[in-house]
């Protein structure tokens, strides 16, 4: 066992990636393992456990399948949460060994429900698990591949467990390695018995109980004096602490044998007294009843089929549908239901069930000649009559034989009737004949018939008008006569217990009747053959050879290597599938060292250079493979894990390519007009991109962001009014706090006289915002658009509301006379991404005597910042408190762009007019708002 530092399990466990992980882990157990194969920590298998999250949610281990005893497949990946990871481990381990899931690509799928360990969705429980029938097939099937098992696994000291699992944990420490840290039992609520099902909870949210729906681990105390057993809470006992399993009593002696030829069953039993099974402990394992084949002799006479014995005794007495009948056997297709006697009626075809077992010694199948039915069960035995064996007869019978002793016959004979209306006789088939198939070689309208030689019974054919295909019993076999496309074939596997006839019923005087026949017979009845030209041929048999050595387990360093076995043919010693040759007589493999030489030190090998993943931009990079490399003796190379190169890694990735992209200007769609009527704006986005979408160096002048449009005229205003008002305030300005333009304090005065370096911000190109080149920081930073403008004049409280904007949009809301208040604009710079959380837009600012700040109505499209129009819906952003300095004039403030929202400033005009601000002033709510 190794404890696994974090820092080092995080580095073999690659999130999301259970394959790579696996992977990485199997190679981390190959670097552990012991080289000296004697050593008694050299592992065949690793189990890796880990609370880390290595592949999609629900998945709780990854193993090769079938990857037993190889040197970087032998080792599982799995989910640690706690004492139920037990199946888990048992699961995938299962996988190494070649099971498969329980349901898929086999017939347990029922299985899966009872708590099967293989079940795809591990269902199994400590009061409930078991190995299916599957699962132990697939392990007989790899098991005699996994030569590692072979040798004899070392006696390791552990320390002795208790009785019960739970008396060491309580049920808060079985949650704490359920949930983790800091859970406990769930108090929650109350249980009739806590021992039915453990509940957790975590003291943070003592409401929020969790379970594994499994009882606490038997052993846990459940109250004073009592423990968990079996998903129940009860007393302790000094005489009984703990469960108490059943034992067997002795053998009973075997009973008389049912039969007193032709292969009968004798049984002895046992009771599961020895103790009897006690506070939930489990019965006794194995069978009550043990059987042995007696009397297998055959009976004197002709054969007789015991089951057909058994039906045809009913002919006389047992009435089916108020008729007598006479009764055949019949073999249902339902395994379960092998040992009920069934019979057919001969007369009708009904099939009858007769409500009762057959007589012990019947034969479960006539498919197999050596398993037998008693007390109603099937009671499998081997050709050796063991009970439990697994020998089989070859193609000739030779019980455990390698078809050495075999002789095919076949043949093909073509005769003419000699007299009309005649049977023709066309040859005999031994009794002890296997696998016989006999078929004609063209359509006829002749018949075929069969008749035991011995009794001169027909067993195919009585009339000679049988032409419909199906299954049928007749001398202790099962027999497949079929039609199809007018040709006939008949085939048994046999063996024949008496001689058979094969006849042809001729329909036509003139009509050939040919027939081809094949069968197995062991060498010794040869002699019985007559003369019919037959062809004999030697059976196939075949034997295990040394087929290759296994692949060292170590490349260097010494290793161990081991012998495999091919099955071969002897007729021409080819190498064959393996499933030809007996596994019993498999030979155990022979392991040597290997590989003794000493490890060369590993070195770091990179490859070239890869192409750039770019041709121009910002992101292009260039990789290679950088792999830890050692080399092999023998002139091979070999990859091994990065922790053996301890000279620093050369890089695997580098830029590549970084220079500017050929770029473009690229503009969007025009805004909708900012006014219903007269003129108004209309905005679009330019931005410079490259081809690959990222920001570019143009060329060229950059075209137009914002132009005016023009509506119909509003109802109800004269289309010079505006011009009006402006010619006749400019000639006469009597306003009392309207600054001259010739005296000292005019604001145009204080206008930057530096030489212009163009507009530093793109909202200086909005014609709304020219009123604003008067004041002398704005006229700084928008030096150039000032430059193209008229400054206007300021007007008197008495001149229309028109004259504020100088071209003030039709429609928009316009300010009441107000007292003489200087707007400030702030301009920020727009976004540089649309995906920036933070958005900063120009804010209109008042004096001193205002605490708190509106932003302009401002929309981000794609990182810029354009000017909304009214009617615009406002999103809560929270308090923003803008610092001052010692004239009172506010900065820039930083306003958090999120999505927008119903507002009760839901009407907020595109310019800062001082009305806007003073009902600003006017709201109690203390959150700002921005409108989107």
């Amino acid at each position: 066992m190794i404890m696994v530092g974090y820092r080092q399990s995080i580095s073999l466990i690659e999130r999301g990636n259970p394959s790579r992980s696996l992977e990485q882990v199997c190679r981390w157990a190959h670097s552990q393992q012991r080289s000296d194969p004697d050593h008694a920590e050299h592992h065949d298998h690793a189990v890796f456990l880990t609370r880390q999250d290595f592949g999609p949610a629900g998945m709780q281990g990854y193993a090769p399948v079938t990857g037993m005893c190889h040197p970087l497949r032998s080792c599982t990946l799995n989910h640690e949460d706690g004492f139920s990871s037990a199946f888990v481990v048992a699961h995938e381990t299962g996988h190494v060994l070649g099971m498969e899931h329980d349901g898929q690509g086999n017939r347990c799928a029922d299985e899966t429900s009872m708590g099967s360990i293989m079940a795809p969705l591990v269902q199994a429980a400590f009061h409930r698990y078991h190995w299916s029938r599957c699962s132990k097939q697939e392990l007989n099937r790899y098991i005699h591949s996994y030569d590692c098992l072979l040798d004899d696994p070392f006696e390791h000291k552990w320390p002795k467990l208790p009785e019960l699992p739970g008396i060491n944990y309580s049920m808060d420490e079985q949650c704490r390695f359920d949930f983790g840290v800091g859970y406990r039992m769930c108090t929650a609520f109350r249980t009739f018995d806590p021992c039915k099902q453990l509940w957790c909870s975590h003291p943070d949210n003592p409401y929020f109980c969790k379970t594994k729906k499994g009882p606490p681990l038997d052993g846990t105390e459940c109250s004073p004096g009592k423990w968990c057993f079996k998903g129940h809470c009860i007393w302790k006992t000094p005489e009984q602490s703990y469960s108490q399993d059943g034992g067997w009593s002795s053998w009973s002696r075997f009973g008389s044998c049912s039969r007193t030829c032709g292969g009968g069953v004798r049984s002895r039993g046992r009771q599961c007294n020895n103790p009897t099974p006690a506070y939930g402990g489990r019965d006794c394992p194995g069978a009550t009843y043990e059987y042995q084949m007696c009397n297998t002799e055959d009976c004197r006479g002709p054969f007789e089929d015991f089951r057909a014995q058994q039906c045809s005794q009913r002919n006389s007495y047992y009435t089916h549908q108020n008729t007598k009948h006479t009764w055949l056997p019949y073999e249902h297709h339902d395994d379960a239901q092998k040992c009920e006697l069934i019979c057919q009626s001969k007369e009708t075809g009904d099939v009858v069930f007769m409500n009762q077992v057959v007589h012990d010694g019947t034969r479960c199948s006539y498919k197999d000649p050596y398993s037998v039915c008693a007390r109603g069960d099937c009671v499998n035995f081997g050709c050796d009559k063991e009970t439990g064996s697994l020998k089989e007869d070859d193609k000739c019978g030779v019980c455990g034989g390698d078809n050495s002793h075999c002789r095919t016959v076949k043949g093909t004979l073509v005769k003419s009737p000699k007299q009309p209306a005649g049977v023709l006789k066309m040859f005999e088939i031994p009794a002890g004949a296997r696998h016989i198939q006999i078929e004609e070689t063209e359509v006829s309208s002749n018949n075929l018939a069969i008749k035991n030689q011995a009794s001169g019974n027909f067993i195919l054919n009585v009339k000679g008008k049988d032409n419909k295909s199906r299954t049928f019993i007749e001398i202790g076999l099962e027999w497949e006569y079929t039609v199809e496309d007018g040709k006939k074939t008949v085939k048994t596997t046999g063996p024949l217990h008496e001689p058979i006839v094969v006849l042809v019923v001729p329909q036509d005087e003139e009509l050939k009747s040919s027939l081809t026949y094949k069968y197995i017979i062991h060498e010794d009845l040869l002699p019985m053959i007559g003369n019919n030209n037959v062809l004999l041929e030697e059976m196939d048999s075949y034997e295990w050879a040394l087929k290759s050595w296994s692949q060292c387990s170590k490349a260097c360093g010494g290793g161990i290597q081991y012998t495999k076995y091919g099955c071969r043919r002897k007729s021409d010693n080819r190498m064959v599938q393996r499933t030809l040759c007996d596994n019993n007589k498999k030979p155990k493999p022979i392991r040597k060292r290997c590989n003794l030489h000493e490890c060369s030190q590993p070195g770091w090998v990179a490859d070239e250079w890869g192409a750039c993943s770019k041709t121009c931009g910002k992101l292009g990079v260039q990789t290679r493979v950088v792999q830890c490399i050692q080399h092999l003796q023998n002139g091979t190379n070999r990859t091994v894990h990065t922790k053996y190169c301890t000279a620093e890694r050369p890089e695997p990735r580098r830029p590549c390519n970084r220079i500017p992209c050929p770029a473009q200007w690229r503009t969007g769609a025009w805004s909708q007009c900012s006014s219903s009527c007269g003129e108004g704006i209309q905005q679009r986005q330019v931005v410079c991109k490259a081809s690959d979408n990222v920001i570019g160096q143009c060329d060229g002048e950059k075209p137009e962001t914002i132009q005016v449009c023009k509506m119909a005229p509003c109802p109800g205003k004269s289309p010079g009014l505006v011009q009006q008002a402006v010619t006749s305030d400019l000639s006469t300005p009597k306003a009392p706090w309207a600054p001259s333009l010739n005296s000292p304090k005019n604001p145009v005065n204080k206008i930057s006289k530096d030489s212009c370096q163009g507009d530093k911000s793109i909202f200086c190109q909005m014609e709304v915002l020219a009123r604003y080149c008067s004041i002398p920081g704005y006229n700084k930073l928008c030096c150039e658009s000032c430059s193209k403008k008229i400054l206007p004049t300021i007007l008197t409280p008495g001149s229309e509301h028109a004259a504020l904007e100088l071209r003030a949009p039709e429609g928009a809301i316009l300010p009441s006379p107000i007292p003489p208040v200087t707007l400030i604009p702030t301009v920020v710079p727009a976004a540089t991404s649309a995906g920036n959380s933070q958005v900063e837009a120009p804010l209109s600012a008042l004096g001193a005597e205002y605490t708190q700040q509106d932003s302009v109505a401002s929309n981000v499209t794609s990182g810029l910042a354009t000017v909304q129009g009214r009617n615009s819906s406002v999103t809560n952003v929270g308090k923003q408190h803008p610092t001052e300095n010692s004239a009172g004039s506010p900065e820039s403030l930083g306003i958090p762009f999120n999505k927008t929202s119903a507002n009760k400033h839901s009407r907020v005009s595109a310019l800062a007019s001082s009305e806007v601000l003073r009902r600003r002033r006017e709201d109690t709510e203390e959150e700002h708002t921005v409108a989107t």
